[in-house]
């Protein structure tokens, strides 16, 4: 059995520790899903084709603080400034953790600071890689990079509200069992392939010529596998197959935590990212086969970016379950 100290040392068990936790875990959710918005704003900047509205220059727009407004510009500018406002959001929050480190649960393993030190870490990098996009015009594999670490970033900040129980409590029953283990482990590998899904998806949509590539769904042009050579469609190819291999696994995953018995919260968290995986897979057969109108670009960014964050709430829920911690 848990006893209260180790209650206490992995969460508080109360007063003002508990109140000081719940506020930052909540603080972190807020973080979350503004990094959410800014991720989708990011998607109608490519696909608007307005990635250069500021042209090579940054920090600046255009050489200036405050440019000429065209239509371009405009989405890129309020693109970045949103991504500023973001920082401001992390480093406050990494602030008021810090102030409250003495409190039950907010420093040491297991704690809010830790998450918080390092999405303060990524920002502070994925500031340079933004950089550095536009100073290389928009290549592929930095823009690519650049998605990625906001899918990073996202994590860490759901890590630190699952740790404060923002999604629910799980706690740890002691000693789990092998089925509960198993099912944590399940989870934690469909994070990691729902990750693998959205770098594909971001390869994808940087790579030109690859989104259009395969037509008709699921087929790619009417065949199974793309045309031998032709690597725009096997990036989109393989794209597909990655999704449709995290549909799978999830549903596996999401079955082994209803046959463990875990906790509500994790069961709740599994089939709300089964659910939009396969949203998701829809949009993406309505997409491709209304030749790729950019509301629905839009759109299966967003419901992708949504299961991400889904997926991360989910094997962090899992593993607290088992361990205590996310």
């Amino acid at each position: 059995m848990e006893t209260a100290t180790e209650r206490t040392e992995r969460g508080g068990s109360g007063g003002a520790g508990s109140a000081a936790r719940s506020r930052a875990g909540l603080l972190a959710l807020v973080a979350a899903v503004y990094t959410y918005a800014l991720v989708v704003f990011g998607g109608i900047v490519r696909i608007t084709g307005s990635g250069m509205g500021c042209g090579e220059d940054w920090p600046r727009c255009n050489g200036q603080w405050i440019p000429a407004f065209t239509f371009e510009t405009t989405i890129e500018y309020t693109h970045r400034l949103l991504a500023a406002g973001i920082g401001m959001v992390v480093l406050g929050v990494l602030g008021y953790a810090f102030m409250k480190r003495s409190t039950p649960g907010m420093a040491g393993r297991g704690g809010l600071l830790r998450p918080f030190g390092l999405a303060a870490a990524l920002f502070v990098l994925q500031a340079l890689l933004g950089a550095v996009t536009v100073r290389l015009e928009l290549p592929t594999h930095v823009t690519v990079a650049h998605f990625i670490m906001a899918m990073l970033f996202i994590a860490t900040l759901i890590v630190a509200a699952v740790r404060a129980g923002v999604f629910g409590e799980v706690g740890s029953a002691g000693t789990p069992d092998p089925l509960a283990k198993r099912a944590a482990m399940w989870a934690f590998t469909t994070a990691a392939v729902g990750l693998i899904v959205v770098a594909f998806g971001a390869v994808t949509a940087n790579t030109p010529g690859s989104p259009p590539a395969c037509t008709g769904f699921p087929l790619c042009s009417g065949s199974l596998l793309p045309p031998a050579g032709a690597v725009p469609a096997e990036i989109h190819w393989a794209h597909r197959v990655a999704a449709f291999t995290l549909l799978f696994v999830s549903l596996a995953a999401a079955l082994a935590a209803h046959r463990s018995r875990s906790p509500s919260p994790v069961r709740r968290a599994a089939w709300t990212a089964v659910g939009l995986i396969i949203a998701q897979l829809v949009v993406a057969a309505v997409l491709v086969l209304m030749a790729l109108p950019p509301v629905l670009q839009a759109l299966h960014l967003a419901v992708g970016a949504a299961v991400w964050f889904a997926l991360v709430v989910w094997s962090a829920q899992a593993r607290r379950a088992v361990t205590g911690m996310a």
